[in-house]
Order: structure tokens, then C-alpha cells, then sequence
């Protein structure tokens, strides 16, 4: 493969304008890499910060990526690719947090429902307010009751 490369935001003028003369897939150690043929030259696209070849552990990711970018026909070369190279990786905690997050939301649902219902409660008009001083009487006499059914005394 060239030791020169192209970045997507390159890559994307470059079909925007109508030079990409095709695209060859190239499968290699580890995934699928993409030779952009242009005018006459030919680079392989390369990550946007490390300039390094990017590669696609899948082949319909990749597919995908150059659908997207404006090229729908390219050559796949799969000489070099041996499936049992390519590494996968398993982010256990990505799982655990997203758990988190989904019961978070519905924690945020069940909360907003419970103030919606006391709001339409308060403003009932039908609604029966209980002073201060009578609802703390009447959980200091409810607390003395448990008190005296356990055998404790304060």
C-alpha cells in the first residue's frame, strides 16, 4: 500500500468535486483498508488525528462509510484478509453504564409523573389541606404507637 495518505475531510472534497476515479478495498491483517484512486494518484485513507491507515474490522462498516461519502462502487481485494486476525473488544463497563443510564431515565419519567400529580392535587379545589402543627401530631402519635409495639419508649 502508498505510504501517503488522505483524511475524510479530503476525501470528501475529493468526491464532492468529482475526481475519485474508484476505490479499492484492500483486506489486511486486522480489518479493511480503502485505496482512493484519484486523477493519478492513489492513497490510502488514513485516521483523522494519528495519520496512521484506517481500518475497518468490518467490511459492512465500510461499506457503509463509503455509501455515505458518495461512493457506491469499489474493488475488494481479500488476498491478505485473514478473518481470525481481526480483534473485537468487549467494554463491559460501556454495558454497566448504559444500565444506569436507561434506569436513570425511567427514574426521571416516574419522578416528573409523581410532581405532575402532586401539582394537579394542589391545585384541586376539592383537596383537603392538614396544618402543620396536626400532620407533626399526628406522626408523633403514629411514631409513639410503633414505639410501644416494639417495647421501646423515648
Amino acid at each position: 500500500m502508498s505510504a501517503e495518505t488522505i483524511d475524510h475531510n479530503t476525501l470528501s472534497r475529493l468526491v464532492e468535486a468529482g475526481a475519485v476515479k474508484g476505490a479499492h478495498v484492500i483486506g489486511q491483517v486486522g480489518g479493511w483498508a480503502i485505496l482512493i484512486k484519484y486523477g493519478l494518484l492513489e492513497r490510502a485513507l488514513a485516521t483523522t488525528r494519528s495519520k496512521r491507515i484506517r481500518t475497518f474490522k468490518k467490511l459492512e462498516t465500510l461499506v457503509v462509510y463509503l455509501k455515505e461519502i458518495g461512493i457506491s462502487q469499489f474493488d475488494v481485494d481479500t488476498a491478505q484478509y485473514d478473518p481470525a486476525t481481526v480483534q473485537t473488544y468487549s467494554r463491559p463497563d460501556r454495558t454497566e453504564a448504559m444500565r444506569q443510564a436507561h434506569e436513570a431515565v425511567e427514574h426521571d419519567k416516574w419522578f416528573r409523573a409523581q410532581v405532575e400529580q402532586g401539582l394537579q392535587e394542589a391545585d384541586d379545589p376539592t383537596t383537603v389541606w392538614i396544618a402543620h402543627d396536626e400532620a407533626k401530631a399526628s406522626m408523633q402519635r403514629q411514631r409513639e404507637g410503633l414505639l410501644a409495639r416494639i417495647g421501646k419508649t423515648e
